[in-house]
């Protein structure tokens, strides 16, 4: 199913969902240079994926590079406030979404790029890709970076992937725990599907989504607020649905549940 065709003809990216798995592929190979015009067709994707009940989210990318990053050529007076605006709403739009999402990451991530995949709640990598911010080498900061880095990964070497513009490997970004798993690069893709439809999208829809409100209760307030609220999550809006109902009973029964995903 194309998601939005009969609104907006894409040009740079693919939108699809199947079995409840969301797809945006940057189709704007060989690098995917987010542009303003790239940068908008994603916001236009992500926020009809909101509107739909998804059990993952997919970013992945044509080409040799899931993104080099943003288009310098538009980091001009004129046209910066618009791209930076673009640019930021992509990871607003990100964050609404309520279902999990995965960057499958086979080749560079530099860049806004690299903000766009590490922002997604799991990047899986296959061994050839590699990340980086390189944007102080020509004068100036990944703001989104400069927000998300220091919540993912030990601060000191956070600030110093900033400051230096140093790219790291699949392995190093794997071991900073910017990466989730590498897959070889001759069967990234089947791998990465098989680990998404496996353990992801086995589980139920609805159960999925409230589990990643949950956390983001977590890891955004103090354990005394966050754990009221995930209460309250897990009290009277979880344990309202079929499938925490379902699940439970299945196991007690000794079968696989059959979701609903309601």
């Amino acid at each position: 199913m194309i998601i939005g065709d009969n609104i907006m003809k894409y040009k740079t990216i693919i939108v699809e969902e199947k079995d409840m798995i969301g797809r945006i592929t940057f189709n704007k190979p060989p690098l995917n240079i987010l542009n303003i015009e790239m940068m908008q067709e994603i916001n236009h994707a992500l926020k009809a994926f909101q509107k739909q009940s998804l059990k993952v989210l997919i970013f992945n990318a044509t080409g040799k590079a899931f993104s080099a990053g943003v288009d310098v050529s538009e980091h001009t007076k004129e046209k910066v406030k618009d791209m930076i605006q673009a640019f930021h709403d992509i990871f607003t739009n990100l964050y609404k979404i309520k279902a999990p999402t995965v960057a499958l990451v086979n080749g560079a991530a530099l860049g806004g790029g690299c903000e766009v995949a590490t922002f997604c709640d799991m990047v899986i990598a296959s061994e050839k890709s590699k990340f980086g911010q390189p944007e102080i080498k020509v004068g100036v900061l990944p703001p989104v970076a400069a927000a998300i880095f220091p919540k993912l990964i030990w601060s000191k070497k956070a600030l110093e992937l900033i400051l230096t513009g140093e790219t790291i490997s699949a392995n190093e970004a794997k071991e900073l725990g910017l990466v989730n798993h590498i897959f070889p690069v001759e069967n990234f893709e089947s791998e990465a599907d098989n680990f998404i439809t496996e353990k992801l999208a086995s589980n139920s829809a609805i159960v999925l989504q409230l589990t990643k409100r949950a956390f983001i209760e977590g890891a955004t307030k103090n354990y005394s607020e966050s754990i009221k609220k995930i209460e309250d999550i897990y009290l009277n809006e979880l344990m309202k649905t079929n499938d925490a109902n379902e699940g439970l009973a299945a196991f007690l029964e000794r079968r696989q549940p059959i979701w609903k995903n309601e």
